[in-house]
């Protein structure tokens, strides 16, 4: 979590501050970046281009809503905008969906499979469903968050996300019964 007096000392022309403000967020604004684009250079020039408008923006920050959904939003419309000039995929590390241990290497083995079908279900997904569930269950913000980030309505967030989550179950179960995959 950032702390507001770095926000403020920031906004004042504190340029350390400033700098310590990037290093803070960035490896959250390239995480959300590569899961939205599923390209490692792309997510690199999101991110880039996230922190520069961050960088310049600033003193354009109010604490209406968290500086976290702030710099979301930021990095959620470049990468929407570059969805409008390519059909991304998003990469998901098994890491961040199945909890592995190393009692049993058929569990390692499986685990990864289920990574992959998972992985697999959300590239399916239509992009603007794809993007709230990185944002909700990757980036771990709440409907409000995703809301005020996607400048979307709260009940239009919750519908996605309950449509997304029944495609996403379709899928997973279609392909567990041996049916259609990706």
């Amino acid at each position: 979590m950032v702390e507001q007096g770095l926000i403020r000392a920031a906004q004042s022309g504190d340029r350390d501050a400033l700098i310590t403000l990037l290093r803070e967020i960035e490896q959250h604004v390239y995480r959300t970046a590569y899961y939205i684009l599923n390209n490692e250079q792309d997510a690199m020039d999101a991110a880039q281009e996230a922190l520069i408008r961050v960088y310049t923006k600033i003193n354009s920050y109010e604490e209406k809503a968290q500086f976290k959904t702030w710099v979301q939003r930021i990095v959620t419309n470049i990468c929407i905008d570059k969805f409008r000039r390519t059909k991304p995929t998003v990469s998901i590390d098994e890491h961040d969906l199945v909890f592995r241990d190393n009692l049993d290497v058929e569990r390692e083995v499986m685990s990864g499979y289920l990574a992959q079908d998972i992985q697999e279900a959300i590239n399916q997904l239509p992009d603007h469903h794809r993007t709230v569930i990185v944002l909700r269950y990757l980036q771990d913000l709440s409907y409000n968050e995703i809301a005020d980030c996607l400048n979307l309505p709260l009940n239009t967030v919750k519908s996605y996300l309950f449509r997304a989550r029944q495609q996403l179950q379709n899928m997973l179960q279609e392909h567990q019964k041996g049916g259609v995959s990706g």
